[in-house]
């Protein structure tokens, strides 16, 4: 049986309907008003769904269902223990925060008048990652009532900032419905990000405002799709990052909650015997190749995306989600291809985080796509090769006086890494990024050389190691005017590349004004101001920073050369496609040897497209990547009478660069670039 082939699943027009292959029995448990169980029906079976059709299912009857089969081995049954509906449109909690008892709640059907979407080209997207609750918990300049919800996300002036920097669209950290693991809340903290999934149909309450929450879940339901109307109108799409690869159910030893009461030897991949195949590190993997469970996912996407208005979602570890049969990742793997070819999901973004922590879990440029539609993915070499020119190499360079890296990796990356996606998906399959939630911020990056954890309570166990970070001189903050100026050239050279790479560039919430975590790289049960929240109480440098995002976004969205849809592999200007013409820091051509020694880490390259109209966007680019002054010689290149300058990391502040501009570099002519730096120059 394939996904299409199954029923529909889950509550509709008073009947509801389950899907378990190992059932014996199976009962609907409703409650009163009061959270008390008072009627439990039975279901009854057609094959492998179970239904039961009740007049008593009506808005605000909160339910959960009684499951008995087999014991022993892979099965968690137990018929005293209540579990969820997976396609409950609304979750909550009858227990408390330690020992929660969760049910479904059935709601009504309302209509929205929602206004057009932006439709933003992938080429033209800019990514802010965010955390609706930790975006505006401390943000002053927001009513009290209103911070930490999706409400707060719509404020005026919440709205101003995006649209100022220039971001096309957010990315939001879970917001299906989610639980703290076991550990947590023994521990009596949360999980912040929310990477451990209850509802794949349900809003995560606790966003939402004490009003919506105390008005009911369609006020809830209802104040979500306001706060997606609200980004639409000033232009910027919402992206969900999703969490099916796994569940709220835990390990081997966690309580049943979802699948793991209504099916576990059929929903979660396991070994022989009763020990799950744990592929995410989080104690259980859905098993894909499940109709059950692809029709899940399937029905959970087309939800999101037509009753909120969703324009797109970021798939957390998706690779578990192409694993066959043979436990290995298959790039056509009939869910992800389902994904892929769904006339819905289509019109949205898909973005693969394109790893799990299985064997052969990475899997960055394997994800499908031609050139008609192609998943987009996370590109983790991007993130490391950017990191390590920036960054980890003057560390090298400070001890041993010698830098490791050359020019090969980062002018890969600054193409579009084309060494890591195909032409027929092209450069827009490369999301890029610097940072994310998990690791360090910006700031953190360049302000520690090793991860401070403790206060997670995993003693230190937690968070990667591999960081390719850089303190220049001191561990934290410090005062020494040398070191924060290091730092802060640091953070715009990474910035700088970052946002004229051709890929599609994803900034972290914060970022632009050089938020720390306090050198926290991963802060996920975090909820406070210490560590998860961001702090808008910006110091002068931070100020300073963000008009330099707005204009390296700017200038992305000015010039398409730096936005291509396409690779170019020949001598010839081409529309939709960036030709690279490379030039040493004297501009002369490249040699083969010199992308291949840490002794030259400068160069200056000519980014040129066609427009139409028979017209040229060309932009060049110069990157010296070592402390030490040198000489620069600007290249000759065909019909270009000058150079405008646009930008320069080594300017604190903008305004000296506007001042800078009124010149024009003509072929030939030398100037002195400080280090380590670039600079962004137009064509004239």
């Amino acid at each position: 049986m394939q996904a299409h082939d199954l029923p529909q699943l889950g509550l509709h027009t008073g009947t509801l309907r389950v899907w378990s292959h190992h059932a014996s029995e199976m009962k609907l448990v409703l409650f009163d008003d009061a959270g008390v169980e008072d009627a439990r029906l039975p279901m009854r079976p057609d094959g492998d769904i179970w239904s039961v059709a009740t007049e008593r299912l009506t808005p605000g009857r909160r339910y959960a269902l009684s499951v008995d089969g087999p014991s022993g081995g892979v099965h968690r049954f137990n018929p005293e223990r209540f579990v969820l509906d997976p396609y409950a449109r609304h979750v909550e909690n009858l227990g408390d925060a330690r020992e929660p008892r969760w049910v479904g709640v059935v709601t009504e059907p309302e209509p929205f008048d929602w206004s057009p979407k932006p439709a933003t080209k992938l080429q033209d997207s800019v990514i802010y990652e965010l955390h609706v609750k930790g975006f505006t918990k401390l943000a002053e300049f927001v009513p009290e009532e209103l911070r930490g919800t999706y409400a707060g996300l719509t404020h005026p002036n919440i709205i101003a900032h995006l649209q100022r920097l220039g971001i096309t669209a957010v990315e939001l950290l879970p917001v299906q419905a989610f639980t703290s693991e076991t550990h947590l809340r023994r521990a009596d903290t949360t999980n912040y990000w929310g990477y451990n999934t209850l509802g794949f149909f349900a809003p995560h309450a606790d966003y939402a405002t004490a009003a919506a929450r105390a008005a009911g879940p369609d006020a809830v339901a209802r104040e979500f799709k306001e706060m997606v109307q609200g980004l639409h109108d000033a232009g910027i799409e919402v992206l969900l990052d999703v969490v099916y690869n796994h569940t709220a159910d835990e390990g081997d030893t966690g309580e049943p909650v979802l699948f793991a009461g209504i099916d576990r030897a059929s929903y979660y991949r396991h070994l022989d015997g009763e020990q799950l195949l744990d592929v995410t590190g989080c104690g259980n993997s859905l098993d894909t190749n499940l109709p059950a469970a692809q029709r899940l996912v399937l029905d959970s996407l087309r939800y999101w995306t037509q009753e909120f208005g969703v324009d797109g979602f970021r798939f957390d570890l998706a690779v578990t989600l192409g694993r066959g049969t043979d436990h290995a990742y298959h790039r056509d793997h009939p869910l992800l291809q389902a994904l892929t070819n769904d006339p819905v999901l289509r019109e949205t973004k898909l973005i693969a985080e394109p790893w799990d922590v299985g064997t052969g879990g990475w899997q960055t440029g394997n994800f499908p796509g031609d050139e008609e539609f192609s998943w987009a993915e996370w590109n983790d070499e991007f993130r490391d090769r950017v990191r390590s020119f920036w960054v980890h190499s003057f560390s090298q360079a400070r001890i041993t006086g010698q830098h490791r890296q050359g020019l090969g990796e980062l002018s890969t990356a600054l193409a579009g890494s084309s060494d890591r996606f195909n032409d027929a998906r092209g450069p827009l399959a490369s999301v890029n990024f610097i940072t994310a939630h998990d690791g360090f911020t910006l700031r953190d990056l360049v302000s520690y050389n090793v991860k401070h954890n403790l206060l997670n309570g995993e003693l230190g166990r937690d968070g990667t190691n591999d960081n390719r970070s850089f303190n220049f001189g001191r561990e934290g903050d410090s005062a020494d005017p040398l070191i924060d100026r290091s730092r802060q050239l640091a953070i715009r050279n990474l910035l700088g590349t970052l946002l004229i790479s051709a890929g599609v560039p994803m900034l972290v919430a914060g970022d632009e004004f050089g938020r720390t975590q306090r050198g926290n790289n991963n802060p996920y049960n975090q909820d406070n101001a210490e560590f998860g929240w961001v702090d808008w109480n910006l110091t002068g440098p931070q100020e300073a920073l963000i008009p330099h995002v707005r204009r390296l976004i700017q200038l992305r969205q000015e010039h398409p050369v730096l936005r291509p849809r396409r690779f170019n592999h020949t001598d010839t200007t081409r529309s939709e496609a960036a030709r690279l013409s490379w030039f040493d820091p004297l501009g002369e051509p490249m040699h083969d040897w010199q992308w291949h020694t840490p002794t030259l880490r400068s160069l200056q390259f000519l980014a040129s497209t066609e427009l139409p109209g028979d017209g040229r966007d060309r932009v060049l680019v110069l990157i010296h990547g070592v402390e030490d002054p040198a000489p620069f010689r600007i290249p000759r290149g065909p019909k270009i009478d000058g150079y405008r300058l646009l930008w320069d990391s080594s300017a604190e502040h903008v305004a000296e660069i506007d001042s800078d501009a009124m010149s024009v570099l003509v072929p030939g002519d030398r100037l002195r670039m400080v280090g380590p730096s670039m600079r962004i120059y137009a064509a004239l």
